[in-house]
């Protein structure tokens, strides 16, 4: 009898924040019926578990400033194991969505006339919950700016001043190597007393958080030993709990 047919297919998936219990259920079972896994190092490793045992699970992390998975490479890798195995889970940190690629990814593997779909996962900045800090708060944040770091260009987010400007909670990713030129806008605006906190694994016991005002930050983060992945937050959210709770 001959081999059932392989479909081409990929699912880019969101691995969530970090704890493996964070995984959403729609995740859990498309990881079951995987034929091959492309992870990034921000995805649990024990999520990897949940495959088959036949299942080819394939290492295409990108650490910030160091080991460096060439997108190009990815892409490669998609339109290979697509139409030599079948089934393509691309697992990736956070939701694949917010500065992941994933949708790169996925257009990608339309235009080669693979079958892409996506599935959320929770992004990596709702773990700063866990710290007791909201993303919003009726009394003191009307909304939530979320920016990266640094751009292509290796600049800061332009959108910082303006962000900065309004009543709303700032969530900076990769914005780690660019702690001092964050706080030093700040201070430039005066606003160097705003509440600030960075949150390294987010979600996992080994999790490092430092809060403070955000003129503090490049001090803070080198006491604390923080390092990457972590995610700054910006607000009157960060101190909002600790206000109101007992």
């Amino acid at each position: 009898m001959a081999g059932a047919a392989i479909i081409p297919e990929l699912f880019v998936v969101g691995a969530g924040p970090g704890d493996p219990e964070l995984l959403t259920l729609k995740a859990h079972k498309v990881l079951q019926t995987a034929a091959v896994v492309l992870y990034d190092n921000l995805a649990n490793q024990e999520l990897l578990a949940l495959a088959p045992t036949a299942c080819e699970c394939i290492y295409v992390g990108k650490k910030p400033y160091g080991e460096y998975t060439p997108q190009e490479t990815i892409h490669a890798l998609i339109l290979e194991k697509a139409r030599s195995r079948g089934r393509v889970i691309r697992l990736k940190g956070g939701d694949p969505f917010i500065f992941g690629r994933g949708f790169e990814e996925m257009l990608f593997a339309r235009a080669h006339g693979i079958a892409a779909h996506y599935i959320p996962g929770i992004s990596s900045m709702q773990a700063v919950g866990f710290e007791d800090i909201p993303l919003t708060h009726r009394v003191v944040s009307e909304g939530i700016w979320i920016l990266t770091g640094t751009k292509k260009d290796g600049t800061l987010a332009a959108d910082l001043r303006l962000a900065m400007q309004s009543n709303s909670t700032v969530v900076i990713y990769m914005g780690l190597k660019k702690v001092a030129e964050i706080a030093a806008a700040y201070l430039a605006e005066g606003r160097g007393a705003t509440p600030a906190a960075v949150v390294q694994h987010a979600s996992l016991p080994q999790r490092k958080v430092a809060m403070g005002p955000v003129q503090d930050l490049p001090a803070l983060v080198a006491h604390h030993g923080i390092t990457y992945p972590a995610i700054i937050f910006i607000g009157e959210v960060v101190n909002v709990g600790r206000e109101l709770l007992p």
